[in-house]
């Protein structure tokens, strides 16, 4: 319930036709074993690389890392970075994780940066 992600990873690990992102038994199974301490960080890198990509489009831009940004921040007016703030924290991020400088973060260049954090698995959006 706190998990700002909460409807993303629903979602994400759906497989209902409804599109009410219900989630089956095998779904549920299937988060949780994502969520596990025995998944690779691979698995968990996927995972949480699709629940940010709000658009679905395969790349995470300039609108997908403002959402994620809100998401991890609060949604309050007291809270909320200015849109200065927000720009230069969008930017900072780019500078870091868009290897191939086209504007977007794809699953490999996530991935990579991931691989230098090596207390995502551990503190990641799938806990």
């Amino acid at each position: 319930q706190a998990n700002p992600f909460q409807h993303r990873i629903c979602h994400v690990f759906s497989t209902s036709d409804d599109g009410d992102d219900s989630m089956s038994f095998e779904d549920f199974l299937d988060m949780l074993s994502v969520f596990s301490d025995s998944a690779t960080s691979d698995i968990k890198s996927y995972y949480a690389f699709r629940i940010f990509d709000f658009d679905e489009d395969g790349t995470l831009d300039r609108k997908d890392l403002e959402n994620l940004v809100n998401c991890l921040t609060g949604q309050g007016e007291e809270s909320r970075l200015s849109t200065v703030e927000m720009e230069q924290l969008i930017q900072n991020i780019l500078e870091e994780s868009d290897i191939d400088k086209d504007g977007t973060i794809n699953l490999s260049e996530f991935q990579h940066v991931v691989s230098r954090s090596p207390d995502f698995a551990r503190y990641s959006v799938l806990q």
